[in-house]
């Protein structure tokens, strides 16, 4: 096996290499005497500029700044006129002496608001405030600054992603305030990812650029440009399927831009870690209206454990074409394969108290951390082909066209190992398969956006129609090989692939489970942010929902049942003040979501969606030049309408259920001195089921809401000057409360103790080079995290890693 893995590394690597060698000839002597030049452009009122054209006068070098005002862009050394430009305004002319080997970093570039001309600002730098994005488009489906938003946010930006050396979704969450991660990706089909807890309610990343976009495996960071952490409930404008109670999880990719270039990576760590990844983009013409952009990865981790792998490649394409200065059509594609075999997860029995268990935490368990009580082949393949198109076009100067469609294809097959905890230190050891399991899901979406005045008040406005249908066909089946002790030195590695066809080729299933339905949802929605003055900001947004269960089909019996329909409406309001203007907002918001549920209520009226309506208030701030940006927010969360099961009849519902969760958050980024920057968050979260005729749960905190308080910070200094400038060094971690997994009073109280993890980083980035080493879990502690179960987390890990840049 490790010969072969070798064998394929090598194979892969040298593909990559060939990759390059086919775009990249005849550049090779030239990039040993290029520099960069970078910079930043905004608008009078201090926002990022988007899409200003950067061009390097009388040479085919240039791009267009990105949705943060950046740009980059490299050239031979030599002294070169840099042109800046947009349709309708006045063109800028700088001056600029590349050196190579150097990056040089110009003072920002304001484009004025009154007549659209450009001029030179006198800022000391570009963006110092490397970890911070001041808008959006995609939190409000239109461009937004953060100080305008009603909706809390976090942003995490790719420059944070590579210097803390993160290659995941999972491990880049890590910097959201608030953000617990509960469970790792099952990679079974229809599913999205690992599982997350925001606010006391869990969440998946399964939006990609603001519309579906699900992955069911550890999902690649190859081709992320950033992830968008949204708080609180938002389907007023996001919808109800893919979101939850607690906000959602976007991830924005890479966009192709007009020159040449990329980056070839590698990396190797304990653990058999090994990734190799390639980002590279070119112009297909001359004219650099065709413009491609490519993101691949292959990435193998071991396990900590006795036994346990996950390998996985990723391959995500990206074509844009600016057929006209108003049509901008855009095609993009994720293909993910992995091959694994599903972490340790232990899991309560039905009932079983825990005065039975005789242990009431987590680090009592007599469970040796490092053994996985399993063999090396129960293995699962996952795969999820996700296609994306976009046609952006410009109506006139106050309207926007845009028209999404989204085509996603999951599919699973081969086991899910998992065990129960028993009395006496047993442990039962069980399987949950999927058998060539898929899920297809398909989103249309059309917005018009508008930014226009109705007299002297200025209105952004977005309405939208969409169409999501989602196609699953999946069947589940398991059953339980065996109860052994956790303790001692058992033939463990006979829970394995053998045991478990033989079994099943008798006939014994446990369980079968087919999950075989039909869903449409059918909604339209509109949005205003209304400027009252230039200081005070009023929106409001409303969301109708038409679902269509179209019911389940049971393949035994060959009848479809359950089918049911449901109308849900979705409000949102926010109001923003600005004391300061650009620098100071006060802001409060409403915000709703809701949750389809079918069945009939014990008076005999259908049941009704389930609704959650959030009041929330606080401050944003950000202060000298950017240096200073920080949100500070108090949230109320009430869930009513909560569906359960009678107690006079099994058949029927009640809904008489609530749910409160209320909270701080609060998150500082800033670059307090030149190359040192600093990013920490903290939250607390009081939730607890209230208004229920559930006696054991009625008054306490719910055992999926996770740890009440969290906190993270990641602090990094890079040197600014000398023969070692771009020589960096990075320190952080998290912590987290205990965590009640188990927590009734019929059942008892089961906690997954607090941690903190620490992690660190060094680094040397130049212009066209970059090496790293990371170490995670610095103090190699032992620490669970659960979805009302008992997962053990890696131990100290570490990685080296270095990537040429082209």
């Amino acid at each position: 096996m490790l010969q072969h893995q070798l064998t394929f590394r090598k194979v892969f690597s040298l593909s990559i290499f060939t990759i390059i060698l086919l775009f990249h000839s005849g550049f090779a002597i030239a990039q040993q005497t290029k520099g960069t030049v970078k910079g930043h452009v905004v608008t009078a009122a201090n926002e990022a500029a988007e899409n200003v054209s950067i061009t390097i006068k009388g040479t085919k070098y240039g791009t267009v700044t990105n949705e943060d005002g950046d740009f980059i862009i490299r050239v031979p050394q030599g002294k070169y006129t840099l042109l800046i430009s947009r349709v309708g305004s006045k063109s800028h002319e700088q001056p600029i002496d590349i050196t190579a080997g150097q990056t040089l970093n110009l003072p920002a570039i304001t484009v004025s608001a009154a007549d659209n001309s450009l001029k030179e600002v006198s800022v000391n730098g570009s963006k110092v405030n490397k970890f911070k994005t001041k808008r959006s488009q995609d939190v409000a489906k239109m461009p937004l600054s953060n100080l305008e938003n009603a909706q809390v946010y976090t942003t995490i930006t790719n420059q944070l992603l590579q210097e803390q050396q993160i290659f995941s979704v999972d491990d880049a969450l890590r910097n959201a305030p608030g953000i617990q991660k509960m469970w790792e990706a099952t990679g079974r089909g229809g599913d999205g990812g690992s599982y997350y807890n925001s606010r006391g309610f869990i969440v998946q990343s399964q939006l990609r650029n603001g519309i579906a976009g699900n992955v069911t495996s550890t999902i690649d960071a190859a081709n992320l440009d950033r992830i968008e952490v949204i708080k609180g409930p938002s389907a007023t404008l996001f919808g109800s399927t893919l979101t939850s109670y607690g906000g959602l999880i976007n991830r924005v990719t890479k966009k192709p831009y007009d020159s040449f270039g990329g980056e070839l990576s590698f990396g190797e760590g304990n653990y058999d870690f090994h990734r190799v990844a390639l980002d590279i983009n070119t112009p297909l013409d001359a004219q650099k209206k065709v413009l491609f952009r490519l993101n691949t990865a292959f990435n193998n981790d071991g396990s900590f454990q006795t036994t346990g792998f996950n390998r996985s490649w990723a391959v995500a394409p990206s074509l844009i074409y600016n057929a006209t200065d108003r049509l901008t059509i855009s095609f993009d594609a994720e293909l993910f394969y992995s091959k694994n075999i599903g972490k340790s997860i232990f899991f309560f029995p039905y009932n079983q108290t825990v005065a039975a268990l005789g242990h009431d935490r987590a680090d009592e368990l007599n469970l040796d951390y490092k053994q996985s009580y399993a063999g090396n082949d129960l293995t699962q393949t996952s795969r999820s082909a996700n296609f994306f198109g976009q046609v952006k076009y410009k109506i006139s100067d106050a309207w926007t066209s845009s028209t999404n469609i989204s085509a996603t294809h999951s599919y699973s097959n081969g086991f899910g190992p998992y065990f129960y905890l028993l009395p006496g230190d047993l442990i039962s050891r069980n399987d949950q398969s999927t058998r060539n399991s898929t899920d297809d899901m398909i989103e249309i979406q059309q917005n018009f956006n508008g930014d226009f005045k109705i007299g002297k008040f200025r209105n952004r406005f977005v309405g939208g129609l969409d169409f999501f249908r989602d196609n699953s066909n999946q069947f589940f089946f398991g059953s339980t090989l065996d109860t052994v002790s956790a303790k001692g030195n058992g033939n463990y590695a006979n829970f394995n692939k053998a045991a478990m066809d033989a079994l099943y080729a008798t006939g014994k299933y446990d369980f079968t489970y087919p999950a075989i339905y039909k869903r449409n949802t059918y909604s339209a929605y509109v949005s205003d942010v209304f400027n009252i003055t230039d200081q005070l900001i009023a929106s409001a947004a409303l969301r109708v929902d038409r679902f269509d269960n179209q019911g389940n089909y049971d393949p035994t019996t060959k009848t479809t049942t359950g089918a049911y329909k449901q109308t849900a409406f979705s409000p949102k309001f926010g109001l923003v003040y600005q004391p300061v203007k650009d620098h100071v907002s006060l802001f409060a918001n409403y915000q709703n979501s809701f949750k389809n549920a079918p069945g009939i209520r014990e008076d005999n009226k259908p049941v009704t969606p389930e609704q959650a309506n959030q009041l929330e208030g606080g401050v944003k701030i950000d202060l000298f030049d950017g240096k200073l940006s920080s949100t500070v927010s108090y949230y109320d969360i009430k869930v009513k309408d909560i569906v359960r099961q009678s107690t006079l009849n099994p058949v029927l519902s009640v809904q008489d259920g609530t749910q409160v969760s209320k909270g701080v958050e609060a998150e500082v980024i800033a670059n307090p001195l030149a190359g040192l920057n600093v990013i920490a968050g903290v939250s607390y979260n009081s939730s607890k089921l209230v208004n229920t005729t559930d006696a054991t749960v009625i008054g306490l905190r719910p055992s999926t809401a996770a740890s009440p308080y969290t906190a993270n910070f990641w602090v990094s200094y890079r040197l600014q000057h000398g023969i070692v400038r771009g020589l960096g060094f990075g320190f952080g971690g998290n912590y987290a409360s205990d965590n009640k997994i188990i927590n009734s009073r019929s059942l008892g109280v089961f906690t997954l103790p607090a941690y903190t993890v620490l992690n660190a980083s060094t680094f040397y980035d130049t212009s066209n080079y970059r090496i790293g080493f990371k170490m995670d879990n610095l103090t190699n502690q032992k620490y669970w995290i659960g979805y009302t179960t008992v997962n053990p987390q890696k131990l100290r890990n570490y990685a080296l890693t270095f990537a040429y840049k082209f």
